[in-house]
């Protein structure tokens, strides 16, 4: 009887040093609005709605400590539909990563965000969310994220500099998030006070013929304390077309809540069909925190169109139908957003 009660017991204590070198953490975020959009041109739109201040989302992360300064560790993410009670049409379509990392660095395998989306996601006043996001200005494709990719990340010890680089493959897909070969890269410098980085990238898009549309922009923040200021600029090219995208915004702290306001506009030329194009935006938003993780939030927004767009704030069914050539898109959500 000793024996098992032996062997029981060595087995017992490897699993203790097992589970002390490796972890694992479910996390994620629920965000839904009630949200009203009036675009020209179509009736009014009250829906319930998500992703107002943050994307809500279902993740598991994890890492193990595999010696001498080494680490594994996994990313897994997926975009929840919190309003239906539905996933996103791929699971884990906001990231899913397995990494190594040490002194050299990070690197990073699998479907993550790309070195040019995080300018605009970190220097804008409402981080690309609700109807105060300045991507609904844009004129000509973004890019969010990347699958198949290969991404490296430098130490985090260098005295305020940090950088990245990700290349990744089309492998046949013809979705634009994996539309073909795709090449950048970030770089920049943080204090506890400014930010700046400047970001770059060449994405192939293989379903146009393989043409390549070129990406590069920089952003910036500075806390004054009393607010703090923060802005990009971002530029495309693509077949004659050439889209200059830019948002200013400020966030004023008062006690435990925070007012956003920013100002986006974009301006798309076609030197082919000759004509230019501009969309302008302004957006105004209150968040309340009422505690580290649970916050109400309200933000307005208008959005200005071009004689050649119809871009609105809304997407899917939270419209009616999007606003008429020229034509304007504005409206308002009240929400409630928790972190878990």
């Amino acid at each position: 009887m000793k024996l098992p009660l032996l062997v029981f017991s060595a087995f017992a204590a490897f699993a203790g040093v097992a589970s002390a070198q490796s972890s694992m953490t479910v996390y994620g975020t629920i965000d839904l609005s009630a949200k009203y959009v009036k675009n020209d041109g179509s009736g009014r739109r009250l829906s319930l709605s998500q992703d107002g201040l943050n994307s809500s989302q279902l993740g598991f992360r994890g890492g193990e400590d595999l010696g001498g300064g080494l680490r594994a560790g996994f990313v897994l993410l997926a975009g929840v539909n919190a309003d239906t009670g539905t996933a996103n049409s791929k699971f884990w379509n906001r990231r899913s990563t397995v990494s190594l990392s040490g002194n050299f660095g990070e690197i990073r395998l699998g479907r993550d965000w790309t070195p040019t989306f995080w300018n605009q996601a970190i220097f804008e006043a409402f981080g690309l969310q609700g109807v105060g996001a300045s991507v609904a200005t844009r004129q000509l494709y973004g890019g969010t994220r990347m699958d198949n990719a290969i991404g490296y990340f430098l130490p985090s010890n260098l005295g305020g500099f940090f950088g990245q680089a990700m290349v990744a493959a089309s492998e046949g897909g013809t979705a634009l998030d994996k539309g073909g070969r795709y090449v950048g890269g970030r770089a920049g410098f943080s204090s506890g006070t400014y930010d700046v980085a400047l970001a770059l990238s060449d994405q192939r898009i293989d379903a146009l013929g393989g043409v390549s549309q070129k990406t590069y922009n920089i952003g910036g923040s500075y806390d004054f304390g009393i607010l703090k200021l923060l802005g990009y600029f971002d530029r495309d090219t693509l077949q004659g077309r050439r889209e200059n995208m830019g948002s200013i915004g400020v966030v004023v702290p008062v006690g435990v809540s925070e007012v956003h306001i920013g100002v986006h506009r974009s301006k798309m030329t076609d030197e082919t069909l000759r004509y230019s194009n501009a969309i302008t935006q302004f957006a105004l938003g209150y968040v309340y925190n009422l505690s580290k993780r649970t916050a109400v939030y309200a933000t307005v927004a208008r959005l200005s169109n071009g004689d050649h767009s119809n871009n609105s704030i809304a997407t899917g069914t939270s419209q009616s139908a999007p606003p008429t050539l020229g034509g304007k898109s504005s409206g308002a959500e009240l929400g409630l957003r928790h972190f878990f």
